[in-house]
């Protein structure tokens, strides 16, 4: 057999990869013959309806020892601190939000036992919106597996390493990577020691790379960055009976598998899991004057059906040289009408050097005021402009077209810090009626005719 080790990877976004753990366990010429090599059972994984437009059509055929449909019955798995939809959020005031940190679990708890939902918004049943939780684990899923039928999952790594073992091969996942793992895909997740980050539940449609417009046929992540996993399964001997936790319809469901989950020896398709290593994002700036919008750093984007209104766009602002002329160059004070949620990786946030700290975030909710606080403004308007090198910092927001409603736990039960507005209290009136080196101007117009 061929065990669930190798950390090989094939590249590219949305490519049509093959791989298979053992010689000749790939069809050739066909995706269901009549008997498939070494015994094994085709199955199509579909991410799309059958007759979605070739361009956004995403399948795999997987060749495993046992297909899916062998496991019991479903019960419900209750779980306090999951949940879904902008039903189970609360009603929030339009106030700038911000946690600090959250704090590994004193007992035992896994990925799944560690999953704490935040902001939320859409219907995962509607199939729009989307879920941001926190993780926060200190052991590894050894004889459990996680599938999401609700949404795809976006794994933000902050503190800890990530091995995700999933159905078509292993990913190794660092602080500074991400994880992209298809709605309907089979995955568990061991850890190095305490382990935390962020997740993004994508209900809508899948994300994909951004269109780049003007900017032409090179920059910001490019396709051949993305690594998807290499076929792998588990001996049987390691695996044993598993249990199988279904999100599905907004709750979380278990039942039992006589089999390990992770037996496909053969795949070939272009729905896969990915991972990304944000160092590669080609960053985009401005070398003149201003402060471009922070469009020009979107990773991903799930796109909604208003042209330019995205269900979600993840962004993230890494290390990168600031050189604009006579500008300030913070993120600028702002009133989005898109909602914002950030969160920290490592480093500091420029516009927040001091109060925000890795591991923490924040939500912005449209039309809610936010920006640089009083003494990243202070250093902003009186500092040299130099080219400076914002190094050893990583950022990142999730931004949606929908309100991001709070779940009872953010508002009362978690890290929520009430004194947040205070960074603000600071920005004076320094307004001058008239500039003294400015000529006066008279309210009244005066009209000349020459001859």
């Amino acid at each position: 057999m061929t065990a669930l080790t190798a950390l090989t990877y094939l590249h590219g976004f949305g490519n049509q990869h093959q791989s298979e753990a053992l010689p000749g366990s790939l069809p050739q010429g066909r995706n269901s013959p009549q008997q498939v090599a070494y015994g094994l059972y085709a199955e199509l994984f579909s991410g799309a309806a059958f007759t979605a437009p070739r361009a956004d059509n995403r399948r795999t055929w997987l060749y495993r020892r046992q297909p899916s449909v062998v496991v019991s019955g479903y019960r419900p798995l209750p779980h306090a601190l999951l949940k879904s939809g902008a039903a189970e959020g609360q009603v929030a005031p339009p106030d700038p939000l911000r946690w600090a940190p959250s704090a590994i679990p004193a007992t035992p708890a896994d990925f799944i036992d560690g999953l704490c939902t935040m902001a939320l918004n859409g219907d995962p049943e509607a199939q729009f919106g989307i879920a941001i939780h926190l993780y926060a684990a200190n052991q590894s899923m050894e004889q459990r597996a996680f599938v999401n039928a609700d949404g795809e999952m976006l794994i933000v790594p902050q503190q800890g390493v990530l091995t995700i073992t999933t159905e078509l091969g292993l990913l190794h996942v660092c602080p500074g990577e991400i994880a992209l793992l298809p709605r309907g895909l089979l995955f568990k997740v061991a850890v190095d020691g305490p382990s935390r980050g962020y997740v993004c539940e994508n209900y809508g449609a899948a994300f994909r790379l951004p269109e780049l417009g003007p900017i032409g046929s090179n920059g910001l992540a490019n396709a051949r960055d993305f690594q998807a996993p290499v076929a792998a399964f588990e001996a049987e001997s390691a695996g044993g009976s598993y249990e199988i936790v279904k999100k599905f319809g907004g709750k979380l469901w278990t039942a039992t598998q006589g089999h390990s989950p992770f037996n496909v020896v053969a795949w070939h398709g272009n729905l896969t899991p990915y991972k990304y290593d944000t160092k590669h994002f080609m960053t985009l700036g401005s070398i003149s004057f201003d402060h471009p919008d922070p469009s020009i750093f979107t990773v991903l984007t799930s796109p909604s059906d208003t042209a330019g209104w995205a269900n979600c766009d993840f962004v993230i602002f890494p290390p990168r040289w600031l050189v604009a002329e006579d500008t300030f160059r913070p993120p600028w004070f702002h009133r989005n009408v898109m909602s914002e949620y950030m969160g920290l990786v490592l480093g500091q946030y420029d516009a927040k050097p001091e109060g925000f700290k890795p591991g923490g975030s924040s939500l912005h909710n449209a039309f809610v005021p936010h920006g640089p606080d009083t003494d990243a403004f202070a250093r902003a308007t009186h500092a040299e402009l130099q080219p400076q090198h914002l190094d050893h910092t990583l950022a990142f927001m999730f931004e949606t077209r929908w309100c991001l409603r709070p779940t009872e736990w953010a508002l009362q039960g978690g890290t929520l810090e009430t004194h947040y507005a205070t960074c603000w209290a600071g920005l004076a009136d320094h307004f001058a009626e008239i500039l003294p080196s400015a000529p006066v101007q008279s309210d009244v117009a005066v009209n000349t005719v020459s001859n």
